[in-house]
């Protein structure tokens, strides 16, 4: 599900009681849970319901907005110790769905016999009140990923359609909620699930952009958190104009892997050696630019390569997708993804990252970022540096970013790839010394985006998995060395 995360690109704290109405001024009603619809029910286990929480904080008896929420239960009454709330990623994922992707994916009996599995879908999102920007086809099918830009010129042109989709956004019919979508009022928004399941504390376990929420979550609310999983991490800045540009780094640092896979495998024809392999990608990359080849141009035939490296399952499929372009034979499945019912998860999107940070306003500075980060990680940098809705946000703000900082309990453990595209481990290092002694920080020497209980190193599931079911953290960071591939 944090696929998603890449397939479209692809200030002061503020305490719990800064906006009036964020502790207990409504009390939410107890959850009555019943279950879920098809679609959602991945497991028969799985049960749903609905809380109403507040539009706006700061007017808690105000407009209300409905919050989906969704519970796999233990069944062990006499191992159980509470509620583990959960986030896929996205922004604009749902996570209806996710504990019983968890618990298909192998989080452990402990894990799920020490815990009721909390699934939600945040603000804005899926069945929660969702917002829209009356995206287009062909601006879905665009994605969220600039047109690659090779000159100051393209990023001047590519101004007009992140103007025009920052346009829709704010005169939508969602557009009141505009300045509510954001990374805070979800955390808050947990904090109600907490209070409305009964429990004084709540565990988290959150990867990629679910990784500043739960950051969020624990600075504004550490009183009332328990054991905190942060995965694939974000910068203290979260979902902010650096990580977009940090995706360009991602992808360089994770490549190498790709180049090394497809050279070992001649049937492919894409190169004997590692630098044959990255050769080919810029080749065909200004081929696809020059001239598409069945629907992929160049910026797609970059953002699908970036999102195929997500996960070394995805090798093959990527080679094969390499391969058919430069033969021009027919796509494998599913390439490129299809964006037909992505509106939604881009509008939130859209909300959410242009909404929790101001990012540069003026054409000129996306010029200079993309003349840097293009010379620096080419692969990308002509992307991701360049310029998209955010830069013609709406200036209302209704608060400042939130700050991450040391202060409050120790019970962060940190989990992350040392070679993950999404949220590359500069960013991470970086989270990790804003929490300071609030966290310990576990890497493992493998790549991809997401470690738990996704990928195959049991240094780090095990780290985990003890964290969370025994409260066994390690004393300092920790360094998980590579393992074989099984």
């Amino acid at each position: 599900m944090r696929r998603a995360l890449s397939l479209t690109l692809a200030a002061t704290a503020v305490s719990a009681t800064a906006i009036p109405g964020v502790s207990v001024a409504t009390t939410p009603d107890t959850v009555r849970w019943g279950p879920c619809s098809e679609k959602k029910a991945a497991s028969p286990r799985l049960e749903c319901s609905t809380l109403k929480v507040p539009l706006d904080y700061r007017n808690p008896d105000g407009r209300q907005i409905e919050i989906a929420i969704s519970r796999l239960a233990s069944k062990e009454p006499s191992k159980h110790r509470g509620v583990l709330l959960t986030n896929p990623g996205g922004p604009g994922i749902s996570g209806l769905g996710y504990p019983a992707v968890l618990a298909a994916s192998g989080l452990p009996q402990k894990v799920l016999d020490s815990y009721d599995v909390i699934g939600f879908d945040p603000r804005g999102t899926g069945r929660s009140t969702p917002v829209t920007c009356d995206l287009t086809p062909a601006q879905r099918n665009r994605g969220n990923l600039p047109p690659y830009a090779h000159t100051a010129a393209d990023v001047a042109r590519a101004a007009g359609n992140a103007r025009t989709i920052a346009k829709q956004c704010a005169v939508s019919k969602t557009g009141s909620m505009l300045p509510h979508t954001t990374t805070a009022n979800t955390a808050r928004d947990m904090d109600r699930i907490r209070e409305a399941l009964g429990e004084p504390k709540l565990s988290y376990l959150g990867g990629s952009y679910g990784s500043y929420l739960g950051a969020v979550y624990t600075t504004l609310f550490p009183g009332h958190s328990d054991r905190i999983v942060l995965d694939s991490n974000l910068g203290p800045g979260g979902y902010d104009v650096t990580a977009m540009r940090l995706f360009a780094r991602g992808m360089e640092d994770r490549f190498p892997d790709f180049a090394a896979f497809a050279a070992a495998r001649p049937e492919y024809g894409l190169g004997t050696t590692p630098e044959k392999v990255t050769a080919k990608f810029f080749e065909l990359a200004k081929r696809l630019e020059a001239k598409p080849v069945r629907g992929v141009d160049g910026t797609l035939f970059r953002g699908v390569t970036f999102d195929r490296l997500y996960s070394d399952a995805s090798m093959p499929l990527l080679a094969e997708m390499w391969q058919a372009l430069d033969k021009d034979r027919p796509l494998p499945p599913d390439t490129p993804p299809s964006m037909d019912d992505m509106e939604s998860f881009m509008a939130a999107r859209f909300y959410v990252i242009c909404g929790d940070s101001r990012w540069p306003g003026t054409i000129r500075e996306y010029q200079r970022n993309v003349a840097v980060d293009r010379l620096e990680y080419p692969m990308l940098g002509g992307s991701t540096a360049s310029i998209g809705p955010c830069a013609f946000w709406p200036a209302e703000r209704v608060e400042p970013p939130v700050r991450i900082g040391d202060r409050g309990p120790s019970n962060v453990l940190m989990v992350q790839n040392e070679r993950d595209p999404g949220t590359p481990l500069a960013g991470a290092q970086e989270l990790r010394r804003a929490f300071g002694k609030r966290a310990t920080m576990v890497t493992a020497d493998q790549g991809g985006h997401g470690v738990y209980p996704f990928g195959p190193n049991t240094c780090a599931n095990d780290t985990v998995t003890a964290f969370l079911t025994a409260g066994e953290r390690p004393s300092r960071d920790l360094a998980c060395a590579a393992e074989p591939s099984k």
